[in-house]
């Protein structure tokens, strides 16, 4: 469903500051894949979903999605095809706007517009019946800002947001990392519940060892811009925190280059 060959991508070239983020990177996710990803600092976790979502163009290599090669295709035309979440609460919604507006931009995504811009009665109740899934009670509280929402209640409204079309291709880049450990739990339960029922293909990039283990069906370890384990079915179901830290020792030489990662 998604393939990336032979991706190269280095940033400031040339000068003293460049960085060869992602090297001659192959990966091939099938339909219906959630697969976590996790790495340490400066892996490529997040280069990679960039250059999927179009954030970035690759310097070398081509980006195929769902039989299409994406590989120049500029990012506002990529994102009738992606769902994303971002780590930061404030990036996927509007603060100023209602939560029945913020849905319905979501569910225009992709569509042709016209100077009609009012909500119908049809759409005003599947946006109930989708926040009744949160089980946070925004259901009613439709016409209410969401500046107003807490860091969670609004995590979980972007989640839904980016998955309210069913798209092709769903990106997670660490949509958890910036809520308490409650909070947390509660957005990745409704991520698995509503990427399973909807059968999405998920690539989501966490820190937490014990969260990559515990959800999607398959695994890759990332280092230096390039994928150095990948694992799935019952042999990912039988890992342990101490495996995925042997892995990445060997990888690095025996330097933990990533608190974070060891503290989760």
């Amino acid at each position: 469903m998604l393939k990336l060959e032979k991706i190269c991508k280095v940033f400031n070239p040339g000068t003293i500051n460049e960085k060869q983020a992602i090297r001659n990177l192959n990966f091939t996710l099938r339909d219906g894949d959630f697969v976590t990803v996790i790495g340490g600092n400066g892996a490529g976790k997040s280069t990679m979903l960039n250059l999927i979502a179009g954030v970035h163009t690759a310097d070398a290599g081509s980006v195929v999605l769902d039989g299409q090669d994406i590989t120049r295709l500029p990012e506002y035309r990529r994102a009738r095809l992606l769902g994303r979440v971002f780590q930061d609460p404030m990036m996927g919604t509007a603060g100023n706007m209602g939560i029945e507006e913020n849905l319905a931009m979501a569910y225009r995504r992709g569509k042709t517009r016209t100077l009609r811009w009012g909500i119908t009665n049809e759409e005003r109740e599947l946006y109930r019946q989708k926040l009744k899934m949160l089980e946070l009670g925004l259901e009613d509280r439709l016409s209410a800002k969401v500046r107003l929402l807490s860091g969670g209640q609004r995590q979980a409204l972007t989640l839904l947001m980016a998955t309210l079309q069913n798209p092709r291709l769903l990106l997670l880049d660490e949509h958890t990392a910036a809520l308490d450990p409650k909070t947390a739990h509660k957005v990745l339960t409704l991520t698995e519940k509503i990427v399973c029922e909807n059968s999405l293909s998920t690539l989501m990039v966490t820190h937490n060892m014990k969260d990559a283990i515990r959800y999607g069906n398959r695994l890759v370890m990332m280092h230096e811009g390039n994928i150095i384990y990948d694992v799935s079915g019952e042999e990912k179901k039988g890992l342990k925190v101490s495996d995925l830290l042997a892995k990445f020792e060997a990888a690095s030489s025996g330097e933990f280059a990533n608190d974070r990662m060891l503290l989760a």
